[in-house]
């Protein structure tokens, strides 16, 4: 899965435009990379939506026990890969058929968390166990938000193209900086398990090699005098 993102709707984080910057290889357009995304996988679903966001979604060579999946409604799509294991208790928690699958939960989690403001949504990562990874676009507020779950399961990968526009993909082929965190635009880069501490990306620093590490910040514990 792909989905890809102009500056106008996110701005990419300032420490993976530095870390990209040193790439070796010369970089693509986002046109560039979606065509060759679709070339790749010639039975891919497409969608530009609006000039704001590309999205290619196929189940090409997908692992049983890591699906993916999309879903659209009311201007927000959703690409998503894996499982949720309490997904039936989610389901009874957000009031959703029996029949809804892990891409509408999500889908559902988030239109339910944006619209009791001033709940944050990714209040609704805590509720989530399984093995997953997600891109949310929120066409009507103008939102991207990502997430992978907490053990690096099914991986969620990041990259900029030459043109400026932020990549999300679950394909290492596709993209190389991969994402440990959750990213949003209205919080950037967060730990999934330590959402309230600072996570700064550490370029790298060997001259053949392009990408960045994510690290989480913990407060230090000071001893007592």
């Amino acid at each position: 899965m792909l989905a890809v993102f102009s500056d106008a709707v996110v701005s990419p984080p300032e420490e993976l435009v530095q870390a990209g910057s040193r790439t070796p290889t010369p970089k693509q357009t986002a046109t560039k990379l979606l065509d060759a995304f679709l070339q790749s996988n010639p039975c891919s679903m497409a969608l530009n939506i609006g000039g704001a966001a590309r999205i290619a979604f196929t189940h090409r060579n997908q692992s049983l026990l890591q699906p993916r999946s999309f879903a659209v409604n009311e201007e927000i799509y959703c690409l998503f890969k894996g499982t949720l294991e309490n997904l039936p208790s989610l389901k009874q928690h957000y009031g959703l058929a029996k029949n809804a699958s892990e891409v509408v939960l999500v889908m559902e989690a988030y239109r339910a968390l944006r619209d009791r403001a001033p709940y944050s949504t990714n209040q609704m990562l805590a509720h989530l166990v399984g093995q997953f990874a997600f891109v949310v676009f929120d066409r009507v507020t103008s939102t991207v938000f990502a997430a992978a779950d907490q053990d690096g399961k099914v991986p969620l990968f990041l990259g900029i193209t030459v043109d400026g526009y932020l990549a999300f993909s679950d394909e290492t082929e596709v993209l190389r900086s991969a994402l440990g965190c959750f990213f949003s635009t209205s919080t950037g880069i967060r730990s999934y398990e330590h959402p309230k501490n600072r996570v700064t990306v550490l370029p790298a620093t060997d001259e053949d090699t392009w990408g960045a590490t994510f690290k989480i910040e913990r407060p230090c514990s000071q001893a007592a005098e």
